[in-house]
């Protein structure tokens, strides 16, 4: 009879094995697009999946999180000439809901330390996005913040043709938090359909860190 101990130092050794085989493929994941950021650029949809130029993935994230009913979806898409990130959906206030968003985070990206990006030297965040002449809003979150429903927000119009958008650090308004924006201690950013009722639609082509 093998002893019991045996299996345990065998169960230990397999699940050290495959953190390290996990470890190693998230490594070669993150690393086969740009090791920097190249002008500010987080992302120009290069990679031709989700993932951003610096490896981290865009994920879509609902209030269904909260028991709300919106639904949508996240695809790529090719429209009018340019590849991009596809938001689309239906957003809906009941049960206390009301958004849709694209999210990305910034922990892993190059330039981050101990889990924050520091991007106090830049002046803010440039997207390029085609929509539905609907309003959006642009959202980040830093080390500073505690609950899901806090964050540092700013509006923009998306209308049905290309264009580019600057949204300064300075415009950003604090929701539900009395701490003042720190753009060295970015965790996460998102592109977000929220608020009221309406159909959302909206292209992401492009997003970078802009100086002036």
């Amino acid at each position: 009879m093998i002893p019991m101990c045996f299996h345990s130092r065998l169960r230990v050794s397999f699940l050290l094995s495959l953190m390290v085989v996990t470890s190693m493929t998230n490594s070669v994941s993150a690393t086969s697009l740009d090791n920097t950021l190249t002008d500010g650029i987080v992302d120009d949809r290069r990679s031709g999946d989700l993932r951003s130029n610096a490896g981290a993935k865009w994920r879509l994230i609902t209030d269904g999180v909260m028991g709300g009913l919106s639904s949508g979806q996240l695809v790529l898409d090719d429209y009018r000439g340019k590849a991009c990130l596809r938001m689309r959906g239906d957003v809906s206030t009941e049960n206390n809901g009301g958004f849709l968003q694209v999210a990305l985070s910034l922990t892993d990206i190059p330039g981050s330390k101990k889990g924050v990006f520091d991007a106090s030297d830049y002046s803010g965040v440039e997207i390029e996005v085609s929509g539905n002449d609907e309003t959006y809003n642009i959202h980040f979150r830093t080390n500073g913040l505690w609950f899901p429903w806090q964050s540092y927000r700013a509006s923009f119009d998306a209308h049905d043709r290309w264009q580019k958008i600057r949204i300064p650090f300075a415009s950003l308004k604090p929701y539900k938090t009395t701490q003042k924006f720190s753009p060295e201690e970015l965790i996460r950013i998102g592109v977000v359909a929220i608020g009221r009722e309406f159909k959302a639609d909206l292209c992401l082509a492009s997003l970078r860190f802009y100086r002036e």
